[in-house]
C-alpha cells in the first residue's frame, strides 16, 4: 500500500515564496528543507542537515520560512535562532559555513556557466532579460538545482513553474 503524503505546512503559507515543485522534495520519508529556508541559511552561514530539520516542530519550521532577514540585525537574530534550535534538538553545534558576500544569484548581467551548461544539456534557454526578471529566490533555486550531485529532476519543473520553458 502506497503511503499518502500530506501537503507541507508551506504550501499555502502567506508571505513567502514557496514553489509547487517543492512538494515533491522527499528524502527518507522526510520533507526536505524548503528553498526559502535554504536561501536564508546561506545568508546566515549555517548548513542544516535534514536530520536536524526533521526534529524541529511545524511552528519552528514555519518560523524559519517566514522570518524576514532584511538587515544585519535580522540576519544575526535568524542565525542565533537556528543555532538555538539545532542545539535544543540535537545537542550539537550548528555547522557554520562561509557567507558568500557576492552570491551568483545576485549577478544580473550574466547567467552563470553552471546554469548555462544545465540549460544546454536539457536543450533549454534563458535570456538575460528573463534572468533579470526572476526574483532573488528564483535565481537562487535555479542555481541550486543545477549543481552536480543535486536531484536535478526538479530543475525542469522549476523552469516550467517560473515560466521559462
Amino acid at each position: 500500500m502506497k503511503k499518502v503524503i500530506e501537503p507541507s505546512e508551506f504550501i499555502n503559507l502567506k508571505g513567502i515564496e514557496y514553489f509547487n515543485f517543492e512538494e515533491d522534495f522527499m528524502e527518507d520519508n522526510v520533507r526536505c528543507i524548503p528553498m526559502i529556508v535554504r536561501f536564508k541559511m546561506d545568508a546566515v552561514g549555517i548548513k542544516l542537515k535534514l536530520a536536524e530539520w526533521s526534529k524541529f516542530n511545524a511552528y519552528e519550521r514555519v518560523e524559519l520560512a517566514i522570518k524576514p532577514i532584511p538587515n544585519s540585525t535580522a540576519l544575526n537574530e535568524y542565525h542565533n535562532y537556528l543555532v538555538g534550535l539545532i542545539k535544543k534538538y540535537t545537542d550539537n553545534e550548528a555547522t557554520i559555513i562561509a557567507v558568500d558576500k557576492s552570491p551568483a544569484w545576485r549577478e544580473l548581467n550574466q547567467i552563470q556557466p553552471i546554469l548555462k551548461e544545465k540549460l544546454q544539456e536539457l536543450d533549454l534557454h534563458i535570456s538575460i532579460n528573463q534572468w533579470k526578471n526572476l526574483s532573488d529566490i528564483q535565481r537562487f533555486v535555479l542555481l541550486k538545482l543545477c549543481r552536480p550531485g543535486h536531484e536535478n529532476k526538479n530543475f525542469p519543473k522549476a523552469m516550467l513553474e517560473f515560466g521559462l520553458s
